[in-house]
């Protein structure tokens, strides 16, 4: 399924560049294909060949590992371990969690991948507000966090990205109602001391459905905050 949003707010600077392809995959997609497929979109994108896109998917339950990975914090290979090119260590992916991965330009839209990773989070925080969960960024720790159903921090949501040539790859993996279990195969991005949940965890009565619906209603000021100020090295 593809859709288009609507043409982004009239005075931002970036209104004239047309937004992204939306697309949202049925199913199970696996890893290799999308994987493939994102690096063809990317070298598309680089090209002026095709237009951006974010791709909404879920994934077999698998692990990947990231350039930093470490191979210590791999406990389990009860499921295939893929390496990939996206910064972070080891994830898990699996049935129930939201994958979005995005191939968008950079050299249009603001060439800063500390405030393209500062904006990715933002998107998913506000997506997650919607559902009166109180998420939000940890100062030295990547990823998306709450309080967890005991009062622990918990984190919610994984951020790993790569740019090509300014274009964009990978991009972040939300947990709504995914085998938690399944987590402790790996120490999640490195970090032993904290657990993992999801919005089902949490209480919240949400589907894919509706959090893709978040993530869409938030697009806009996703897209409008990409470079912003990044002449001063700061970001909205």
């Amino acid at each position: 399924m593809a859709t288009s949003l609507a043409k982004q707010r009239s005075g931002s600077p970036k209104a004239t560049i047309a937004p992204p392809q939306w697309q949202v995959s049925d199913g199970l997609t696996g890893y290799e294909d999308a994987l493939a497929t994102m690096e063809a979109r990317n070298q598309a994108v680089q090209a002026g060949d095709a237009e951006e896109l974010i791709w909404l998917l879920e994934h077999p339950p698998l692990y990947t590992a990231g350039t930093s990975a470490d191979p210590s914090e791999l406990l389990t290979q009860d499921f295939p371990v893929f390496e990939t090119g996206r910064g972070g260590r080891h994830t898990y992916h699996g049935p129930g969690q939201r994958v979005g991965y995005l191939m968008l330009d950079l050299n249009r839209r603001g060439r800063d991948i500390r405030c393209f990773v500062h904006a990715l989070e933002g998107w998913v925080i506000n997506a997650l507000s919607d559902f009166d969960v109180a998420a939000r960024r940890a100062e030295g720790r990547i990823g998306i966090w709450v309080d967890g159903p005991d009062g622990r921090e918990a984190k919610i949501g994984a951020i790993g990205i790569r740019v090509r040539k300014w274009v964009t790859m990978h991009g972040f993996a939300v947990n709504i109602d995914p085998a938690l279990d399944h987590f402790t195969g790996i120490i999640p991005c490195g970090i032993s001391e904290y657990p993992v949940t999801s919005l089902r965890a949490l209480g919240k009565d949400a589907n894919m459905d509706d959090f893709d619906a978040a993530l869409e209603r938030h697009l806009p000021t996703f897209l409008n905050a990409l470079g912003t100020n990044s002449a001063k090295g700061q970001c909205a």
